[in-house]
Order: structure tokens, then C-alpha cells, then sequence
């Protein structure tokens, strides 16, 4: 489904009024928000113009991570991955893009399940664009269904299980929305995930949204399953203790010209990637077997004041503000002058003064994997 970059100042408006409608549903309107919203013409096209290119890239970051493990996770040969709740195959159109880019790449078996027909057309379409640039052996099967009868459809196991902004709307107008999520979960991940395989959940970065989904994560870690990031453990996850609190990527990102202008009619912003995501296997596998059991990864923006620059750290079972004055700045530890949301750090001679870790002049700041430099997000000039 190829789309033109450029589009008549009538087009722009008239996605303009569907962008903005999207988003009212999407945030502020949630509990009148329909189960097959992308059903309507409109609302599918503001989502194929402005979303979707953000939501693709999205998958990027938990994709590397898993990368990133010694085990080698993406090593098989052929690799079955279901996305539930596809819409028009947004996460699997980020699925092509990271396995283009490795050698040797494994054969693909993509399985799309949704219950809007014109979603999987669409997926369809935009998945045979993508593949015809790419040198990958990747096929696409999809099927009609919600995700409460899409049981019946699954056959034998995926090493990549995706949910990529679908778990929210799962029952989110019942009282009971946490228990049907996480009895929904489990019986698919131990039942359909691959021994060795792997589960991301994507989220939206409202707080509402990404602290239910810290539930589930507490109650999935409780029942077998193990969380490979971002979280360096899968004790209970210390954000859910403050009511204010709660975990989201912010990573920086450079948006197509027709996202630009959008944002310009509809005063929305999509310059950057704002989500919450989680990584689930049944083996154990964790992020912090490469980055160490006493690595610490960034929760907050810099939080600069007069003399000090601070942030909100999680490591360890705790999540801590962690400051650093600016006389106390050397050569030791000047990574930590700019760091982003979301880097994985080790720190050595750090003071732990109870209330908040303290970088003092001899503390060492260091990344906590090689990769995680090269991989760092920048925004594209």
C-alpha cells in the first residue's frame, strides 16, 4: 500500500479533523473508545498517516534488547511471530525493518490477527511493500477474529509474540480488567510461546495505561513468567507504590513532513516516541544477564536545577532519585551530563545516602553493555 509523501492542503485538513478525532479517543475519551475503532474509514487513515510510522519504530528498542543477550535469541533459522490485535501490521512492519538489517537474517512466518477485515487488508498490502524492498524470506497469514476467540486460531508455538497497543483495551471498561488481562496472557504465553521465545507488550506512555500495565507485569512475574526488560528484575516493580509514579520510554525521533504538518493544524506533538513496553519469557533470559545484577536504568528526563542535575534511576528492586552537584562533574563520571531516558548504566563509588543515590567526584559512570553507544537514540538530521 504505497502513499504519496505529499499531500494536497485539502487531504492534510481533512486527516487533520481524523488525527485529532483519533486522539481524543485514544487519551481523554478512552471509556467511549470502541473495540474495532479502526473500522471507520476516517480514523484508519489518520492512523496509517500519522501513527503508524511512530508505532513501526516503536518495536525497534525491545527488538535490540533482545538482541543484545549472549543467548543469541534470533538465531534460529526460521522464526514464527504472531502479532494479536495487528491492526494493519504495524509492529510487523517494524519486525521487517530490524531483521533487514542482519546477517544472516532468519526466515520469516508472520501470522496477523485482527478483527477488522480492513485492517488485514491493509497489512497485507503494506507487508508486501515492505518485503519487496528487503531481501527477506518473510511471508504474512492473517485471520479475522477478536482476541477472545482467537485462541481457536493459534496452532503450535511463536518465538515472537507481540501485543503492541491492544492490551489496554482489553476489558477497559470492566472492574475486573486486571484479572482478564492477566488470565488472558498467561493462558496464551503458556500455551503458544516457544520455550526459548519471547513477548512484546506495547503500551501507551499515559499513566493510566502504563501502571496497569505494571500490574500485569507483578502478577504475570508471580505465575512463572520472567521479565526481560526493562526492568534488571522481576521482583515487584517499585513504581506502583507512589500513585504519581509510573515507567515510559521517551526516545528521541524525527517525524515524516505530513506528520509535521498535522501537528501543526491539530497542536498535537509526535516528535519523539513516548510508550511503555515489556519483554516476557518462560526461560529466565534477562537484560541484566549481560548488564550486570547491579546496573541501574534511567526512569526520567534530566531534572536540572541551579548547581545539580538529577534523575530518577530503577535497579535492584528500587527506584531512586540519583543526583550529581556540578562541582562533583570529572572526567570519570561526564557521562552522566547526558544522559537520556531509558540508558542502562553501571556506576562505581556511587553513595547511597538512603532517600537518593549521590555521583560525587571520584564515582565512575559507564554504559552497561557495548552495544548500548552504537544503539543509542539520536534524532535523524
Amino acid at each position: 500500500m504505497k502513499r504519496s509523501t505529499s499531500s494536497s492542503t485539502q487531504d492534510i485538513a481533512r486527516l487533520a479533523e481524523d488525527v485529532a478525532r483519533l486522539s481524543q479517543l485514544l487519551t481523554r475519551e478512552r471509556d467511549t473508545l470502541p473495540a474495532a475503532y479502526l473500522a471507520d474509514e476516517g480514523l484508519r487513515n489518520a492512523y496509517l498517516v500519522y501513527y503508524l510510522p511512530a508505532n513501526r519504530s516503536k518495536i525497534m528498542l525491545p527488538l535490540q534488547e533482545l538482541a543484545r543477550h549472549t543467548s543469541a535469541v534470533f538465531a534460529q533459522q526460521k522464526l514464527r511471530v504472531l502479532d494479536i490485535g495487528s491492526g494493519p501490521g504495524t509492529a510487523l512492519l517494524g519486525v521487517l525493518e530490524f531483521f533487514s538489517s542482519r546477517t544472516p537474517a532468519p526466515q520469516l512466518e508472520c501470522f496477523a490477527v485482527d478483527q477488522v477485515a480492513e485492517n488485514l487488508k491493509a497489512a497485507e498490502l503494506l507487508f508486501a511493500d515492505a518485503r519487496s524492498v528487503t531481501s527477506l524470506d518473510a511471508v504474512l497469514k492473517t485471520t479475522r477474529s477478536d482476541i477472545e476467540a482467537m485462541a481457536r486460531h493459534l496452532s503450535g508455538a511463536y518465538d515472537l509474540i507481540i501485543l503492541s497497543n491492544v492490551l489496554n483495551e482489553i476489558a477497559h471498561n470492566d472492574e475486573a480488567k486486571l484479572e482478564k488481562r492477566v488470565a488472558l496472557l498467561k493462558e496464551l504465553l503458556l500455551r503458544h510461546l516457544a520455550e526459548h521465545g519471547s513477548c512484546i507488550i506495547i503500551e501507551p506512555s499515559l499513566r493510566e495505561t502504563s501502571r496497569d500495565l505494571l500490574q500485569v507485569r507483578d502478577s504475570l512475574a508471580s505465575n512463572g513468567l520472567h521479565v526481560y526488560s526493562p526492568c534488571l528484575f522481576s521482583t515487584a516493580c517499585p513504581a506502583l507504590v507512589n500513585p504519581k509514579d509510573w515507567c515510559h520510554e521517551d526516545r528521541p525521533w524525527d517525524p515524516p513532513e505530513v506528520v509535521k504538518e498535522i501537528d501543526k493544524k491539530t497542536g498535537l506533538r509526535k516528535d519523539s516516541l513516548k510508550f511503555s513496553y515489556l519483554v516476557l519469557r518462560k526461560d529466565g533470559l534477562s537484560l541484566s544477564d549481560i548488564c550486570g545484577r547491579t546496573a541501574f536504568r534511567v526512569v526520567s528526563e534530566p531534572l536540572v536545577s541551579k548547581g545539580k542535575i538529577e534523575y530518577y534511576v530503577c535497579g535492584q528492586g528500587v527506584r531512586k532519585l540519583i543526583t550529581r552537584q556540578d562541582k562533583d562533574t570529572s572526567i570519570e563520571n561526564e557521562l552522566y551530563s547526558g544522559l537520556l531516558r531509558g540508558d542502562v548504566l553501571l556506576f562505581e563509588g556511587l553513595l547511597d545516602e538512603g532517600k537518593r543515590l549521590k555521583v560525587v567526584k571520584g564515582t565512575t559512570v559507564a554504559y552497561a553493555s557495548n552495544a548500548q553507544a552504537s544503539e543509542r537514540p539520536h534524532v535523524s538530521t
